[in-house]
């Protein structure tokens, strides 16, 4: 996201917000928490929402854990004002890096959320099974040790899809396509399940569906963080609640707004049409 995305910001200074409101926080360095937000304000759209993304550093792969782990806890330090319920780490990088020091940090006060590719139920459906995820993910002993703990005996090869996450971020459409067919094209015949390594992807699943042998299921992992949401803040699932939304937008920690890129991608438009109550989308107060 460069400079020219963020336009006015929604809010100038921290807002007053209704205390009323319960509400989640999400961080990660883009796009990925798009499809997490989206799924739990499917879940329980009552519940007010705390994007916190980090353009002046994105995209976390390349960074050392150190700096992962500094960027996180700067990320969500900036939400704690908004009063959250629970914060949830939308990236698998920030995860492994920074959900220790995190949870060190904001629990038990505030709960704090993690993703983790989606192997386990991908491996429990049988194989052979391929991850696509960043160059560093598919290298890391990270994968490996979720490979050898819920997939052992389950065929399983890590793709590396070049580039896609930072094509999904820029909105560029040709450079999306184009790191699609590579990956596509690295995937094994045969493969049964796709696991989605990075939050990013799941944004544009129906693309990398059409790009791979017909009767592949794909795995991804926003409902399933949504669920445990729900249970770490003690609701159940109630999609007929009342309807509240996004309520700020955090820049690299700076008051930001909802930029108009993310009507490229179903989950960005279903967020940009959910502004909290009586606050339309995109507006100062």
């Amino acid at each position: 996201m460069g400079v020219s995305d963020i336009g006015e910001p929604l809010t100038g200074e921290l807002p007053e917000l209704p205390r009323s409101t319960r509400r989640v926080a999400f961080v990660d360095s883009g796009l990925g928490l798009l499809g997490y937000a989206d799924a739990l304000h499917a879940l329980r759209p009552d519940l007010g929402l705390v994007l916190s993304l980090d353009p002046d550093n994105m995209p976390y792969g390349p960074r050392t854990p150190d700096e992962v782990q500094r960027l996180i806890l700067a990320s969500a330090r900036a939400t704690l004002p908004f009063e959250p319920d629970a914060v949830v780490v939308a990236c698998n990088t920030a995860s492994v890096h920074g959900l220790g020091a995190l949870r060190a940090e904001l629990e038990p006060h505030v709960p704090v959320i993690g993703t983790v590719p989606a192997i386990r139920p991908a491996a429990a459906s049988g194989g052979p099974v391929a991850v696509w995820a960043t160059a560093a993910t598919t290298s890391s002993d990270y994968l490996r040790g979720l490979v050898d703990a819920f997939a052992a005996d389950v065929e399983t090869h890590a793709v590396a899809a070049l580039g896609l996450a930072e094509a999904i971020e820029s909105g560029d459409e040709q450079a999306i396509e184009e790191s699609i067919a590579y990956a596509a094209s690295h995937t094994p015949a045969g493969v049964r399940s796709l696991v989605l390594g990075c939050t990013h992807y799941g944004l544009v699943v129906d693309r990398i569906l059409a790009a791979l042998e017909e009767g592949v299921t794909v795995h991804d992992s926003p409902v399933a963080v949504a669920r445990q949401t729900l249970r770490r803040i003690g609701l159940e699932p109630d999609a007929t609640a009342p309807h509240a939304g996004v309520e700020a937008v955090l820049l690299s920690s700076r008051p930001g707004r909802l930029p108009e890129s993310w009507a490229s991608y179903p989950a960005g438009r279903r967020l940009l049409a959910a502004p909290a109550t009586g606050r339309p989308a995109g507006t100062s107060h």
